[in-house]
């Protein structure tokens, strides 16, 4: 029996989200890839504390990574197993996605941004956006979009009372 779409959805136990991303870059295309992780990596992660501020992605060869995705120390893990907590991880793509984001990279002024790390079924996924960069009018111009949604929502809130 294949389960629907909603039950795939609630199956996410979100982790960390890069909530500026939307702000500061247009998400043109979007990916869900695996993340390439380590035993004391996947137990801190399940802990909450990961940070996606600051971290890119980047093809190099036939594979994807994740640059500067900070996941901090599991503090119960032995002492030589502790690793760079701002290590390149791979990401876990199909080809067909690999080449679509490597040649899509090569483009002027894109770049490849995480959005969100989740787990699910007890996996690491990652949601990376094909992304590119706003500019300062840009921005403002979607502030004002923004209130002026918001007053229309305020304006309309009293007048469907029964």
């Amino acid at each position: 029996m294949k389960a629907s779409k909603s039950e795939k959805e609630s199956d996410k136990i979100p982790v960390a989200t890069y909530r500026k991303a939307r702000h500061f870059y247009d998400i043109l295309e979007t990916f869900e890839a695996g993340l390439s992780l380590e035993g004391p990596e996947v137990k801190s992660l399940r802990g909450g504390q990961a940070s996606l501020e600051g971290s890119f992605g980047r093809a190099e060869g036939n594979e994807v990574y994740l640059f500067n995705f900070y996941i901090p120390p599991y503090r119960f893990a032995r002492p030589d197993a502790e690793a760079d907590p701002r290590r390149k991880r791979r990401l876990l793509l199909h080809r067909r996605e690999i080449d679509k984001i490597a040649g899509s990279l090569q483009t002027k002024g894109l770049a490849l941004v995480p959005l969100e790390v989740y787990f699910r079924s007890g996996w690491a996924k990652v949601v990376v956006g094909l992304a590119r960069g706003k500019k300062g009018a840009d921005r403002r111009e979607d502030l004002k979009k923004k209130a002026v949604a918001r007053e229309a929502e305020k304006s309309f809130r009293g007048s469907y009372k029964d």
